[in-house]
């Protein structure tokens, strides 16, 4: 998938990020370390991401 024109996020200081791409056909998420990608479809990623903006993936509130 190397054409995909991958973004990390700013925040991403350690370099143990992810890296998100969005060709035609959905998203990919790529681990900037192992180089893994896992791929959604748009449906899926806006889901996750409106959970992300609510605060349903924060850290501490998987792990209670």
């Amino acid at each position: 998938m190397s054409e995909n024109r991958f973004v990390t996020s700013s925040f991403c200081v350690a370099r143990e990020c992810v890296a998100v791409a969005a060709p035609a056909d959905g998203v990919v998420v790529r681990s900037t370390v192992s180089g893994a990608e896992v791929r959604f479809t748009d449906a899926e990623w806006e889901a996750f991401v409106s959970g992300v903006r609510n605060g349903e993936f924060d850290v501490e509130r998987l792990r209670s």
